[in-house]
């Protein structure tokens, strides 16, 4: 028997008003609770689009003609204010800067809780506790724009899930950051969704470094979904992924395989890749 999923898209079409073409065209997705979903395709393809459907900004703020079925933890998206929703689905933008906007730290892990009503010992409860994952008991009192760009995307995913949703999505929040910065994004996200078993949807181009924590990988083209399934499977597909960043390690086996190196699968990390090597090394 089926599981019930956590999100359930059928037959999604969106245009935005005074748009001449639509963003979303006939998407169907469902999303299991606790998965980590990678949503990617090139700039433009749909996918903020498709993240402001599943938190109710589409189209309770962002105004135009929406077909379709929206449901996320059994809500009708279409039926049910950002404010309602903000308990199940947490989004967190691509750039910090525009999600921080209190006076410190302590403050912006504050908002949400108190915007959801909770009591002032509840809120401050899940404060403390954000501040203690996160090691910044010294930082509590520092305005957000004096922490590094990694700091401040550490916030802002804290900041989200002291509301406590089931769903965290994450508008690629590496962009901005160097690769020691993205890479300690993107383990702390998969701590979220291992330990704490929260759904993610992570929007992200650097497929190098998000592909092994991955469930799932969806390819968006033109407001369409063309792939999707786990890693090894989608980028296994040649036709989607022009312009997109599949992990190098992928394309080098392509490359091997080509050359008739009897490599098999394609790998997603270096140690998968080396273990791969070692076996086609011995066959030949």
């Amino acid at each position: 028997m089926r599981t019930i999923p956590l999100i359930n898209v059928e037959d999604l079409s969106f245009t935005y008003s005074g748009a001449s073409a639509s963003s979303l065209q006939n998407i169907n997705l469902r999303v299991d609770r606790g998965e980590f979903v990678i949503l990617t395709g090139l700039s433009g393809c749909g996918k903020t689009t498709l993240c402001r459907c599943l938190n109710g900004l589409i189209p309770h703020f962002y105004p135009g003609q929406l077909t379709g079925k929206i449901e996320v933890a059994g809500l009708d998206v279409q039926h049910r204010q950002p404010h309602e929703l903000a308990r199940y689905v947490g989004l967190v933008f691509q750039n910090p800067e525009n999600q921080l906007f209190s006076l410190t730290v302590e403050r912006d892990l504050a908002f949400g809780p108190e915007n959801i009503g909770l009591p002032r010992a509840e809120t401050r409860r899940r404060v403390e506790e954000a501040l203690h994952t996160l090691n910044f008991e010294q930082l509590r009192h520092r305005a957000p724009y004096e922490l590094s760009g990694g700091q401040q995307q550490k916030v802002a995913i804290f900041a989200v899930l002291t509301m406590q949703p089931e769903v965290i999505i994450l508008d690629e929040p590496t962009s901005f950051l160097d690769p020691k910065s993205a890479h300690e994004i993107l383990e702390l996200i998969h701590q979220l969704n291992r330990e704490r078993e929260k759904t993610i949807i992570l929007v992200e181009h650097r497929l190098d470094l998000a592909s092994q924590y991955a469930d799932r990988v969806v390819v968006m083209d033109k407001g369409r979904i063309v792939l999707n399934g786990p890693p090894r499977r989608v980028y296994s597909e040649k036709a989607y992924l022009i312009g997109i960043g599949v992990p190098k390690l992928t394309l080098l086996f392509n490359r091997l395989r080509k050359d008739r190196l009897h490599v098999r699968g394609n790998p997603i990390t270096v140690e998968e890749a080396y273990t791969r090597l070692v076996e086609a090394i011995a066959r030949d």
